[in-house]
């Protein structure tokens, strides 16, 4: 299991975000791509997504069919539902079979489980959108900004859920500005606006 750009090139509303982006990562691998705001870290991980297109270079995801999971700067939460009424809808959008309160318990959330999403704080919602990752078992994550709103337990927690993760195989690529909760095995460095 590989992911890999040569070469690549982005644009974003016609202006040129980044060119010249190569970076490999295998199974087992945690890539940490930095860079100042603006430097394209995010437009890196859709371009991997498959969201958008590179307009120059080759992007290779070795299986093709190796699935992912994305986490974007957004949790993708209904505030109205609740904590366990938002993760079995994306437990079954992204055809997973984890159980919802196990990845709650695993992120400090179990007894938030039959709340809305409305009334946790961001933190506490940034820790439900993370639990998706542990519901569909998917060997390739896609981070934007992890860690965005979570104390220093729930950063802690997030990297232990990273070193598991590429532990048994799986590969990460995770989009930052501050140092992760783990040693990443690789680190791109974009450059600025």
């Amino acid at each position: 299991m590989r992911v890999s750009g040569d070469n690549l090139a982005a644009e974003r509303g016609g202006r040129s975000v980044f060119s010249g982006v190569s970076f490999a990562v295998a199974g087992g691998g945690l890539l940490a791509v930095t860079g100042p705001n603006g430097a394209g870290k995010s437009t890196l991980l859709r371009l991997i997504a498959g969201f958008i297109e590179p307009v120059a270079g080759r992007l290779a995801v070795e299986p093709d069919d190796v699935g992912l999971s994305y986490l974007g700067h957004l949790d993708g939460l209904k505030a109205a539902l609740t904590v366990r009424e938002n993760l079995a809808f994306w437990r079954e959008v992204g055809g997973g079979s984890g159980n919802v309160a196990t990845a709650l318990d695993r992120l400090g959330l179990g007894t938030a489980i039959d709340l809305p999403v409305g009334v946790l704080s961001a933190g506490q919602q940034r820790r439900v959108a993370i639990a998706r990752l542990l519901l569909s078992k998917r060997p390739l994550w896609l981070l934007d900004e992890p860690a965005t709103a979570l104390d220093a337990a729930a950063e802690r927690t997030l990297g232990g859920l990273l070193g598991e993760h590429v532990a048994s195989g799986g590969m990460a690529i995770v989009a930052t500005h501050r140092p992760l909760p783990i040693t990443p095995t690789g680190t791109l460095e974009l450059g600025s606006a």
